[in-house]
């Protein structure tokens, strides 16, 4: 479904990600690991098209789209849930998602909006609510929603359990699964690296820009290096 070879993306003079080659199949949870500063974001942003690789190749759904722009990448079904949310806080939640529908056919939007609420049956109780007068978690919750309004056949997810509570991280890596489960495919970037490999199919581990390590999630979950290094075993 995803076919990433080779890229090299720079931030001004800094080499962000360094020959980078990730495969994600369709159906598949794909989680990327490793510290602050080691190209997730930064791969993630390449691939819905805010950064352009100078070098390699990106392939969705067997067509590149190196060139494209973000909303033609939008169209084609590859969406992103960026890092920190970003919710419009002065519209209500029912505008926030209306938003993340705005390249589908008007038809669908009343059971888009249903399969929304029926994930996240709280934005139903809030929809007429303003989005910054919601909790970290709610935020959280209608930044998936509104991502997936969007119809997407590769939802990329940035660190969705940053700054919440326990039980609501579990409530969030619940709905990851359902919603793969329901036929989207997942790349999912998460600081807490434990959860993230519970649910995944496979994982890449990034250091610096690079693959340092790949395979089956659960067999890196055993693994005494990445227990030491992301698992706090």
């Amino acid at each position: 479904m995803l076919t990433v070879q080779g890229i090299n993306v720079y931030y001004g003079a800094i080499h962000a990600l360094k020959d980078l080659s990730i495969n994600v199949k369709q159906g598949e949870i794909v989680t990327l690991i490793g510290a602050n500063g080691a190209g997730k974001s930064t791969l993630l942003k390449t691939l819905s098209g805010l950064l352009k690789p100078k070098t390699g190749s990106i392939e969705f759904l067997d067509k590149s789209i190196v060139n494209q722009s973000v909303q033609a990448i939008v169209k084609e079904g590859l969406i992103h849930c960026p890092e920190g949310r970003r919710v419009f806080a002065n519209m209500s939640v029912e505008e926030n998602l209306e938003l993340g529908a705005y390249l589908q056919d008007s038809s669908s939007l009343a059971a888009d909006f249903q399969r929304v609420y029926n994930t996240f049956p709280r934005l139903l109780e809030r929809k007429k609510q303003q989005a910054g007068t919601l909790s970290g978690g709610e935020q959280q919750m209608l930044a998936m929603g509104r991502a997936i309004m969007g119809h997407p056949k590769l939802l990329l997810l940035d660190e969705p359990s940053m700054g919440l509570a326990p039980l609501l991280v579990q409530d969030i890596f619940k709905i990851i699964k359902e919603v793969n489960d329901a036929g989207t495919t997942v790349l999912l970037v998460e600081q807490n690296a434990h959860q993230a490999l519970k649910i995944a199919d496979r994982a890449y581990v990034l250091e610096t820009g690079r693959v340092v390590l790949e395979g089956d999630a659960k067999e890196l979950a055993d693994s005494d290096e990445i227990k030491m290094a992301y698992l706090g075993h």
